[in-house]
């Protein structure tokens, strides 16, 4: 059963991807499989937990029905109708309207990080820039879970090596709109 609310947040992706569809790079929220699979392995009480490109929320709410506690995340959202929608809806969060390579936090460094980021839509040096910031904001054995609507891992093999990191496919779902399947990036073990 679909409820109010989320037909409104389908109607407002929707209309934020036609506007920058780039940005957005999709053109429905995130589904409840795809929500659960990006944050299955996300230790709830574990520490301060990173989402990047939250969008409406729906990795969000995930991650507190896990039983991370609200004030335990920091949401960084470029959008800033979106970012303004998430401080309303997760008052006890930070919510950072910024661009992901940029913003800083005090709450680092984080135990692990979700991102909703369209990695596939930027070039591999922006991707680099923002897998650097977000391990060098996070704890040694932090995770780094990341979707995919494409059949491969989308950061390319060249860039997590550039990076020191690895990754590898933690699951895919085709109960999601499209299917998607979900990455763990980590820093390589040398």
């Amino acid at each position: 059963m679909t409820t109010d609310a989320q037909r409104l947040n389908g109607f407002y992706f929707f209309r934020s991807w036609l506007r920058d569809p780039l940005r957005v790079a999709a053109v429905a929220p995130s589904g409840t499989a795809l929500s659960e699979l990006i944050t299955r392995d996300v230790p709830a009480g574990a520490g301060p937990v990173l989402e990047l490109g939250p969008g409406t929320g729906a990795f969000t709410t995930a991650l507190l029905a896990r039983g991370v506690p609200e004030a335990d995340l920091t949401l960084v959202e470029s959008g800033p109708d979106f970012a303004r929608a998430l401080r309303s809806r997760f008052p006890a969060a930070r919510v950072l309207c910024a661009d992901a390579a940029d913003a800083t936090d005090p709450e680092a460094p984080y135990t692990a990080v979700v991102s909703g980021l369209p990695l596939l839509s930027m070039r591999a040096d922006r991707v680099q820039t923002i897998l650097a910031s977000v391990f060098a904001r996070s704890t040694p054995d932090a995770a780094m879970y990341q979707f995919t609507y494409a059949p491969r891992c989308p950061v390319s093999s060249s860039v997590l090596a550039q990076a020191g990191l690895s990754a590898e496919l933690v699951g895919r779902t085709l109960r999601n709109l499209p299917p998607a399947s979900v990455y763990r990036i980590t820093r390589a073990i040398v």
